[in-house]
């Protein structure tokens, strides 16, 4: 069996045995945050629609706040032409020196792929960016995108292949985010001044409402509330409190950062002519 043959096996094990545990009923999960009717909680609680028209985007938040968590959604993104527009699932704090670990999708002209865009801000600080092409069609059906954060690393999964990794190499000077809470945050909104071909494919309005779908979100984390944190400090107990790449983990990730990672910003000379970041010049995995 080669490697790509591999990576599809495992795959679809581990989308099969992670099912059981990606069932929540979003009512009890997330609150709506904008877009008033454009956001709706849809057969009991098991899916939820966010739609864009030219008037409005939409959105939804998590109740809780989260130090450190693993958050899972499925998520169906537009078919056909969705140029012009951005769907998100992210965590992020508030004010202006906020952290924020980003999950981004930017629309595309019809027959052109999606961009599945990542950044990691830290007290309001970004230019992380990270760039992949989908080796599936993001709005043929359900796919899982995962956000794991923990105090040695996130990592970014997309139907549980590990695609990115953010080490916390805060001993050598690199932010991390470390301290300040963040809730979930989904969102579909209008960016066609910048989200396909640099602005220069803007959004056609006569297709619209533009609609996404999640289901299945699932957050495990340490939440807080005020001086309360469920997690006691003591980050050790659970699975994602400590996960990494193993070997095959890491095999995987090169996998698709070798052949669907279409941006990199540790390889981008340009905005960094005195050198390359710190953390960019440490061990990826």
């Amino acid at each position: 069996m080669d490697f790509p043959q591999m990576v599809h096996v495992l795959l679809v094990m581990t989308t099969f045995l992670l099912a059981p545990s990606l069932a929540g009923n979003l009512y009890q999960e997330v609150k709506l945050s904008g877009g008033g009717p454009r956001a709706q909680i849809q057969n009991g609680g098991q899916v939820l629609t966010l739609s864009l028209d030219y008037a409005s985007g939409s959105g939804f938040e998590s109740y809780g706040d989260f130090l450190y968590g693993r958050f899972d959604v499925q998520l169906k993104l537009i078919p056909g032409n969705s140029a012009g527009t951005v769907t998100t699932f992210y965590l992020s704090s508030v004010g202006s020196a906020h952290d924020e670990i980003d999950f981004e999708f930017l629309g595309n002209s019809s027959g052109e792929p999606y961009t599945i865009h990542t950044n990691v801000y830290t007290q309001g600080v970004g230019n992380k960016e990270q760039q992949f092409k989908p080796w599936f069609d993001p709005a043929a059906d359900f796919h899982t995108y995962t956000i794991l954060w923990n105090p040695q690393r996130i990592i970014f999964m997309v139907d549980n292949l590990p695609i990115r990794v953010f080490n916390n190499y805060a001993a050598y000077g690199v932010p991390y985010p470390t301290n300040q809470p963040m809730k979930m945050y989904a969102s579909l909104w209008n960016a066609d001044d910048w989200a396909t071909q640099g602005g220069r494919v803007k959004a056609d309005w006569s297709k619209a409402p533009f609609v996404v779908s999640y289901r299945n979100y699932n957050s495990v984390g340490c939440v807080v509330s005020g001086s309360n944190n469920s997690c006691n400090g003591n980050l050790n107990s659970q699975p994602w409190q400590t996960q990494g790449l193993d070997e095959n983990g890491r095999n995987r990730i090169r996998w698709v950062q070798d052949r669907y990672m279409i941006y990199n910003y540790c390889n981008d000379g340009k905005r960094f002519p005195q050198g390359r970041p710190k953390e960019c010049r440490l061990p990826r995995f």
